[in-house]
């Protein structure tokens, strides 16, 4: 097993890419079919951060992040997801409370955008190495990899128990799986990137639906709306007020 940390900055072309997908119509079965036969030959690798207590008692499991992360750790460098988002902090896990009980699973595509398919495939595998409480397991990502945390949590909202977003868009149509879902979702006010109103009008169908949305906006920032995010113990206990 490999042990560290994980992922994430800004997007460029996705933006473009994103508006288009705003109001794609839901992939059919047959594209899902076609989608999951493509994605039998990606390989996810990952980095994971244990908890210190991990090792003290054999027999307990413990509460999972996932975190996806944004384009530009896009590759198959494993080390590039260290310097962004939540696998860096997992790096200086001693110096941050709210982080100690968590399993910290840092994914990489070796593609643009992510992948829901290759995602289930690959979360299979990796929680088959570790002890982790299954009723309890959070997904989050920035940028891209906000996209994709609405995109992966819409096809599949019985895997996570919370989730939070983080400066992503996508299309409307999963905002409409989302059930009871609690979700946290994340922005900057001035964001050039992915702009506000995208996270904006996931929020809002995700809400419509019947999710149990809280919307926050950062007035003036940019597009790193997650150094902030990710820095707020807040974040944290609120995922652990939430299981399956």
């Amino acid at each position: 097993m490999r042990r560290a940390t994980a992922t994430t900055i800004a997007l460029g072309s996705l933006a473009t890419l994103a508006l288009l997908a705003m109001n794609a119509p839901a992939p059919t079965q047959d594209a899902r079919r076609f989608e999951a036969t493509l994605q039998k030959e990606v390989r996810y690798g990952y980095l994971v951060s244990l908890p210190a207590a991990y090792d003290v008692d054999p027999a307990a499991t413990h509460p999972v992040i996932v975190f996806l992360h944004g384009s530009g750790e896009t590759g198959t460098d494993v080390a590039t997801l260290k310097t962004q988002g939540l696998t860096k902090l997992a790096e200086r896990r001693a110096e941050i409370p709210a982080l100690a009980p968590f399993i910290i699973l840092s994914p990489q595509t070796p593609t643009r955008p992510w992948d829901p398919e290759a995602l289930d495939a690959w979360l299979d595998a990796a929680l088959k190495d570790v002890r982790a409480d299954r009723a309890r397991i959070y997904l989050t990502g920035l940028s891209m990899g906000g996209f994709g945390t609405w995109d992966w949590a819409g096809r599949r909202p019985e895997r996570f128990a919370a989730i939070a977003p983080i400066c992503g868009g996508g299309n409307m149509w999963s905002t409409r799986q989302l059930g009871k879902m609690p979700i946290w979702a994340f922005h900057g006010g001035a964001d050039n990137v992915v702009p506000t109103e995208w996270g904006q009008a996931m929020a809002d169908g995700a809400r419509k639906a019947g999710a149990d949305v809280t919307w926050t906006v950062y007035p003036g920032v940019g597009h790193d709306s997650w150094t902030q995010t990710y820095a707020n113990p807040d974040l944290y206990a609120w995922f652990l007020k939430h299981r399956r």
